[in-house]
């Protein structure tokens, strides 16, 4: 665990003890495969395959790769495909070293080279992290021919959905309009959506009709991809990207002036109104992300989908006025309460308490700001975005709000009521007649 964790997190008592808890309690399945010399299968044998899968999932996303293998067994291995695949189109098309010559076929056919035995690829560049998954990604491939035919169908549909959009965007389309902005993101995690439910749905853990419908999956997506849009302002930039939509930028800028300039300290106003802005439009997709949480049955499900949406949340609390977004970069929250959401988040109550705590905090910080910056107007809108998450889950617990079964001390204590309320009836009538009768 790494200390500079753990000092973080002095302060905070409830994030210290789930870091630890989360160290002590880390099982088997999640040691195996950590390092390389741990894959011990023969290259060539059926077991190697399989073991190099986890090694990749290990070293391209460490937290990611506990997070799945907690999943149900029936979904934790064609996760881990899916996931890997998925890596493998992104290690694609994010080396700006390819030529689009190479680039852009790979991707548009990248569904066809799922089903190639022995595929590999090593033009990557030297420097691009995943390079070593597209040297050996025949392993990946080899376990995506033993997953079930249904499992197959529904990761290479993404693959081809995904690696044609991202090539359309390498071919020169840009994020301008705010359609541009749900469009790429639709294509680089709206879709990782729609797969992992048509995986869900597949697997006869959740309701097979949890796939007929793609509008929620594919905003549980682009909550999470917008927020890391926002995050990764300064780092998109400095490599030569921009993902910010120009139809929001483009307000708090001077003409010809560009996105970068919103990182010089004379034009803090405007590219907090931009960022602000960026927020509240992030913002308004949570209550469809706890509606489609909402329909899920199994636990681990509920929980593999629960963590980052809960990290999200937290981090637009965190994104929400902050400056540091265009001074440092890579503004994250802390891992002791990374780790302590993940522990919270287990069961949908636990989710919806999380969404409820961060939209009220983000809403108490969205009123101390009043009048503070003359160029952002988003107030209004961040406040309704807010007071939508909760009334979504106020309505949520009173429509779900368990009926009390009446005990045999319940019904004796309702009926003597119904006796003193039939008794006063009674007295009170013969009152009222005396009262005519003038006695």
């Amino acid at each position: 665990m790494a200390t500079k964790a753990l000092i973080a997190s002095l302060a905070h008592p409830d994030e210290l003890y789930a870091l630890l808890k989360y160290k002590l309690t880390t099982s088997d399945a999640v040691t195996d495969y950590t390092t390389r010399d741990k894959v011990t299968a023969k290259p060539g044998s059926p077991e190697f395959a399989y073991q190099m899968c986890y090694y990749f999932l290990n070293q391209t996303s460490r937290s990611f790769a506990r997070v799945i293998l907690e999943l149900h067994p029936e979904l934790a291995h064609p996760v881990c495909i899916f996931y890997l695949t998925l890596r493998g189109l992104d290690t694609i098309e994010d080396d700006m070293s390819l030529d689009n010559n190479v680039k852009l076929p790979l991707l548009r056919s990248f569904d066809k080279i799922m089903y190639q035995k022995g595929w590999t690829f090593d033009k990557n560049g030297p420097q691009e992290k995943d390079r070593i998954l597209m040297v050996e990604f025949d392993v990946v491939i080899a376990e995506f021919l033993k997953l079930k035919e249904g499992y197959q169908k529904v990761i290479a549909d993404i693959a081809r959905r995904m690696g044609n959009g991202m090539a359309d965007f390498c071919e020169g389309k840009k994020v301008k309009t705010m359609a541009d902005y749900d469009l790429y993101t639709h294509y680089v995690a709206g879709l990782v959506g729609i797969g992992l439910t048509g995986l869900f749905s597949l697997s006869g853990l959740e309701d097979p009709s949890l796939a007929n419908d793609e509008f929620l999956p594919n905003q549980m997506g682009l909550f999470l991809q917008k927020v890391n849009i926002i995050k990764d302002y300064l780092e998109d930039l400095q490599e030569g990207r921009q993902f910010w939509p120009e139809e929001i930028w483009g307000k708090y800028v001077w003409e010809n002036a560009g996105l970068g300039s919103l990182a010089k300290p004379e034009n803090v106003n405007d590219a907090l109104a931009c960022l602000n802005e960026l927020c509240v439009n992030a913002l308004e997709l949570a209550p469809d992300c706890l509606e489609y949480m909402s329909k899920l049955k199994e636990p681990s499900v509920i929980h593999f989908c629960a963590i980052p949406q809960v990290m999200a949340i937290a981090s637009i609390s965190l994104f929400f006025n902050n400056t540091v977004i265009f001074t440092k970069g890579g503004l994250k929250i802390r891992r002791g309460l990374a780790v302590k959401l993940i522990y919270e988040g287990t069961t949908f109550e636990g989710v919806k308490a999380i969404f409820k705590r961060y939209a009220l905090e983000i809403a108490r910080k969205n009123s101390k700001r009043v009048g503070t910056n003359p160029k952002d107007e988003s107030f209004m809108q961040m406040s309704q975005a807010c007071s939508k998450i909760i009334r979504w889950i106020n309505a949520h617990d009173h429509k779900n709000k368990p009926v009390k079964k009446l005990t045999l001390l319940d019904m004796v204590e309702y009926g003597l009521v119904a006796v003193l309320v039939a008794l006063l009836a009674l007295l009170l009538k013969g009152l009222m007649q005396s009262a005519a009768n003038g006695e």
